[in-house]
């Protein structure tokens, strides 16, 4: 359900952006049909990680801090507010950067509407976030099924 509701507060944000580039003269083109698909790609990665997450935190309820604190290092990892190419990284603090799977979705976003790149122009990104997504998804979805038989037991 949080999932959900936070969906449809991303989608007017979105709609709230492409307003804001239509008004500033910014016509996005044909790579802003890529926008579902980011959208759709952080929600699978979001799913997973949220079942992963909930259903650990029902058995180690402190379990919740350390990963408020993990998402926190993410935000401020990823690059929403500022581009990543406009600051002069080492590499190897670059590649850091790049694992974290959020820079894939922001990048997605900026490359849709800013740089007119598509998804598949950078093929080794992509395969990088969606296996990285799959295991994920697969691994909260196993935690998940195996742990909820014991969920009405703790909860």
């Amino acid at each position: 359900v949080k999932l959900c509701s936070a969906l449809y507060v991303h989608l007017f944000f979105i709609g709230v952006m492409v307003f804001l580039y239509l008004i500033m003269g910014c016509f996005p083109g044909l790579t802003i049909l890529q926008i579902p698909y980011y959208t759709g790609a952080m929600f699978v990665m979001v799913l997973g990680v949220a079942y992963l997450t909930c259903s650990v935190v029902v058995f180690f309820r402190d379990l919740s801090q350390i990963i408020n604190i993990i998402l926190q290092v993410g935000v401020w990892m990823t690059p929403i507010m500022w581009d990543f190419t406009d600051i002069h990284l080492p590499p190897a603090v670059q590649t850091i950067f790049r694992m974290n799977p959020m820079f894939y979705i922001v990048q997605g976003y900026r490359d849709s509407m800013v740089d007119k790149i598509w998804f598949w122009e950078r093929p080794w990104q992509t395969l990088y976030f969606w296996v990285l997504t799959g295991v994920l998804f697969w691994l909260g979805r196993r935690v998940f099924r195996k742990l909820r038989v014991h969920f009405a037991d703790i909860l």
